[in-house]
Parts: C-alpha cells; sequence; structure tokens
C-alpha cells in the first residue's frame, strides 16, 4: 500500500499514535474530532493493515545506564545477521547497501559488556569483517520519528 491509499482522518490518526499513544480512545477521538467508535474502527483497521504494529514506551537508555553505545557496521551472510539480532545488547539491526551487509546498534552498560559484545559479533561464523562506531551523542532518536504523511512534504534537493 501507498500513502495515497490513506485518507486525512488515518493520516491524523498516524501521526498522533506517533507523538503519544498515552490516553484513551474518548480523549484521542477528542483531539480528532470523532466520534470514539469511529476512531477504534479506524485503529482496529491500521492494524490489521500492519500499518500500526504496537505501542511501546519511548525508553532513555543512557537513564538506565547503557552509557555505552555504538554501531557496528558488519560484512556477513544472512545466517550471521540473524544470529546478531538475537543478541541481547543489540537494540536494532539494520540490512544496508554499501561496503557492509549490516548495521547493529547495540547499548552496553560499560566498557568491558561493550568490547564483548563487539567482539562476539566479530567472532561469529558467517562474518567477514567489522568495524564499529561509538555513540558520542543522539541529535535525534529514531523513535521520536514522525513520518511527514499530513500537508506539504519536503524533498532532499
Amino acid at each position: 500500500m501507498a500513502l495515497t491509499d490513506y485518507d486525512e482522518l488515518d493520516k491524523r490518526i498516524i501521526e498522533l499514535l506517533c507523538r503519544s499513544s498515552q490516553g484513551s480512545y474518548r480523549q484521542i477521538a477528542k483531539q480528532l474530532g470523532v466520534h470514539p467508535t469511529t476512531l477504534i474502527q479506524r485503529v482496529k483497521a491500521l492494524e490489521s493493515k500492519g500499518v500500526i504494529n504496537g505501542y511501546r514506551a519511548s525508553i532513555d537508555y543512557a537513564r538506565l545506564g547503557f552509557d555505552y553505545m555504538g554501531i557496528v557496521s558488519v560484512s556477513a551472510d544472512a545466517d550471521a545477521v540473524k544470529e546478531i539480532a538475537g543478541i541481547p545488547q543489540v537494540v536494532s539491526v539494520f540490512e544496508v547497501t554499501g561496503d557492509s551487509d549490516c548495521m547493529a546498534w547495540i547499548a552496553c552498560e560499560d566498557r568491558e559488556e561493550f568490547s564483548a559484545v563487539v567482539k562476539r559479533i566479530a567472532s561469529l561464523g558467517g562474518v567477514r569483517r567489522t568495524s564499529t562506531s561509538v555513540i558520542m551523542g543522539i541529535e535525534k532518536d529514531p523513535f521520536e520519528f514522525v513520518p511527514p504523511i499530513l500537508g506539504e512534504r519536503s524533498r532532499p534537493s
């Protein structure tokens, strides 16, 4: 499906839920100016289409003590990429183009754990090469992304 397959109300619901999924259907419906039953039906339809895949809290990893984060660029076969995704300290794995096959975002409590995770990834069967970058700070958290689906969308020049 494409963005054009969704009407203005669906887009407003998506945007509002991206910003915050807290609140009752009644409160959210009031913000949108629709009846709660309409909202419930629309949300259920978006869930059944796979547009809405769940609801979760936004966590500040650093405040929990995960002070060592990094991006590990990995050249590896598909089985190794799946194995990397199963490592508990791996926040996310992105399949990418370019010099690497994937990039793993890792979050660890200390330098020793960070080093152990990087070494574990590098030692997996099917991993040919790794390159690690330490995250010094996060300017824009990917979990705060709200897709620009309402109104004008600017395209990169």
